[in-house]
């Protein structure tokens, strides 16, 4: 198995679709070579929430990882997401993304375990093992909130970290200061070398300076430049530094991740297509495009974070 160690900022690619919802390939490797290009960024993720992977069938999220890694795969490590709510199908997924050459997995947790799995953690050590046993590739822990009810629990994410080898990072999208110290010190306690890479976008600079190390983010897709500068400067101890920057992030933080949060994606997307960096910003159902109020409103966020548009 791979001894690749997860840390920096690693971009969730968008996925841009052409006016009949297809994959805008050409788009889409534009996207992929800016990410690939930004100096700092150590791996993307393929097919993950900012891909709108729960709109892809298996065969789309195959050929989705393919060309990013077919674009930018000698260049920096590519990940695919795994989204599925049944362990066999999770299994298939990975066994796919490895079959296409993958560096790494995302694991999603399953929907179902939103029902109680929080108080079964063998459970989830169950479904990490069996994708674990039949896949050679390093894994990614993805983390909920703990109240979306599949969140896992401290104790339970150090068990993965000292159960499964291949566990090596978990994605913290925990979205609470508290219980993200909580996981981290939880993980750091095995003293095994996990990553913790932040996904909590709306206080990233608060993750940083408590020793994250590094991000996993949707919001990357955009300002990935300004993620490495923020965690180059946290890493550093340049406080000043970091919250210029933090300041210049700040604006966008606020639009994208405004209720409903569900848009937070198609958000980014007006942002890429605003900046010219995508033709146009269309979604794949039950998402649906944002109103022109919204559209002027990111307008003047990347005006107010110095991004021309």
């Amino acid at each position: 198995m791979s001894r690749l160690r997860f840390s920096g900022i690693m971009p969730a690619n968008l996925l841009p679709f052409t006016a009949d919802l297809a994959i805008d390939e050409p788009a889409y490797r534009r996207h992929l070579r800016w990410l690939a290009d930004t100096r700092g960024v150590t791996g993307i993720v393929a097919n993950g929430h900012a891909a709108e992977v729960s709109s892809l069938d298996r065969e789309e999220r195959r050929r989705a990882l393919a060309i990013a890694l077919d674009e930018v795969g000698g260049r920096c490590p590519v990940v695919a997401g795994v989204y599925a709510d049944g362990t066999a199908e999770a299994v298939a997924l990975a066994r796919d993304a490895q079959a296409e050459g993958a560096a790494g997995l995302l694991v999603f947790p399953p929907t179902l375990f939103m029902w109680g799995a929080r108080a079964k953690p063998d459970m989830v050590l169950r479904h990490f093992a069996e994708i674990a046993a039949r896949v050679d590739l390093p894994i990614i822990v993805f983390e909920y909130p703990p109240a979306s009810g599949i969140g896992y629990a401290p104790e339970t994410l150090a068990r993965l970290a000292e159960e499964i080898p291949q566990v090596a990072a978990v994605k913290d999208w925990s979205n609470d200061i508290v219980a993200f110290e909580r996981n981290l010190r939880a993980l750091r306690a095995t003293g095994r070398p996990v990553a913790m890479l932040s996904s909590f976008t709306m206080s990233l600079m608060a993750t940083f300076l408590l020793g994250a190390d590094g991000a996993i983010s949707g919001m990357g897709s955009v300002v990935a430049d300004l993620q490495v500068e923020l965690f180059e400067a946290c890493q550093k101890g340049d406080l000043e530094g970091a919250r210029r920057i933090n300041d210049r992030l700040e604006p966008l933080v606020r639009v994208f991740y405004a209720d409903p949060f569900v848009d937070m994606h198609n958000r980014m997307k007006e942002a890429l297509a605003l900046l010219g960096r995508i033709p146009a910003a269309h979604v794949r159902p039950p998402l649906t495009p944002i109103a022109a109020a919204e559209r002027e409103a990111i307008r003047r966020a990347l005006a107010a974070a110095g991004l021309e548009a």
